[in-house]
């Protein structure tokens, strides 16, 4: 009982503390909520959360605030996480349905979930080691030109057009598009160089030297995209939070350029499939020591392939923020399975 009662006021000092950027006092929690308890007794509490370390003083006679400690048991208690208006859902869905391939849905992604939640947006693009073919296509353009076509399951489409040493037959292309496709199909990407390794032994030794060209080019397509990215929207937003960062925003700017911190951060989260809430000290890089980050898994299937996630300052509304990562993330996922 008293557990949940103190549960129920710290509650309340996280919604005031996001909602008005000052530190709570009793009494403001008096006037503000019904807790069903007397003033002194909000005070009690209010020191027992204090002496375990939920909630600090920031100034002397000065409300409270909650502590990384507070926020996380915070998060984990929350009974639901707020979900998005039929307004809001409807925006979603029509803004991402517009996208016109990969780099369009991660753009517009992160632009949206920028918008959303007026933090910074994080969107990894889908992963190599966790992508598979979908098809190959190598499409005669004319003369010794020949276009090599990459399609997977996450959207990507890679093409190539090959210059190659001799003029190229219909037939050869029609086989080795047709010997390409049945070889790695369905395959993981990372599985392709092994896949192909003898497939030029299989032609004749005229054949070989188109072939031999149109292999390289697919492999080295695929050595050019083993590069794992992220892109970044909303870096503007952490200015309305300047009196949440001790000192200076500048660490945090600088963490945020740093695409391989993030890729780690992201890439932490124990289930892809998730939502992760990460809290202050608990990213471990001391850039970030003040900043939240909201993560998760989105991908075509019942496996993700990529992550994306929302980071802003600890005095976040984490209800709200999961809900947006969680929808952002459900309708990504339904658009690479579409396409």
């Amino acid at each position: 009982m008293v557990e949940d009662r103190r549960l129920a006021v710290l509650r309340a000092i996280v919604e005031d503390y996001v909602s008005t950027e000052e530190p709570v006092g009793s009494k403001s929690l008096v006037e503000r909520h019904n807790l069903g308890v007397s003033p002194a007794t909000i005070r009690n509490d209010m020191a027992a959360l204090e002496e375990e370390g939920y909630i600090a003083q920031p100034h002397t006679s000065a409300g409270r605030v909650p502590t990384d400690k507070g926020y996380r048991l915070f998060v984990d208690r929350l009974s639901t996480v707020k979900p998005l208006t039929a307004a809001e859902r409807r925006a979603i869905q029509s803004f991402l349905d517009c996208a016109v391939d990969l780099d369009d849905v991660v753009l517009r992604t992160v632009r949206l979930l920028a918008q959303l939640t007026r933090q910074v947006a994080v969107v990894q693009y889908p992963s190599l080691t966790r992508s598979t073919v979908r098809h190959v296509e190598v499409v005669p353009l004319g003369g010794t030109r020949v276009m090599l076509v990459l399609i997977t399951d996450t959207g990507r489409v890679e093409q190539r057009v090959v210059e190659c040493r001799q003029v190229p037959g219909e037939q050869l292309l029609a086989d080795l598009r047709s010997r390409l496709n049945a070889a790695v199909d369905g395959r993981r990407l990372t599985d392709v160089p092994d896949l192909v390794a003898d497939l030029a032994d299989r032609f004749e030794p005229a054949e070989r030297p188109v072939v031999d060209t149109l292999l390289a080019v697919l492999l080295e397509a695929l050595l050019e995209q083993s590069e794992e990215r992220v892109v970044l929207a909303g870096t503007a937003n952490l200015a309305r939070f300047g009196q949440d960062f001790p000192l200076t925003i500048r660490p945090v700017l600088e963490a945020l350029e740093e695409h391989v911190v993030l890729l780690r951060l992201l890439g932490e989260a124990s289930d892809p499939s998730t939502l992760t809430v990460r809290i202050g000290s608990e990213i471990q890089h001391e850039g970030l020591s003040s900043t939240s980050l909201v993560s998760t898994g989105y991908g075509s299937g019942a496996e993700a392939v990529a992550k994306l996630g929302v980071l802003g300052p600890t005095r976040m509304d984490y209800p709200s923020t999961m809900g947006a990562v969680r929808a952002v993330a459900r309708y990504v996922g339904q658009i690479l399975a579409e396409s």
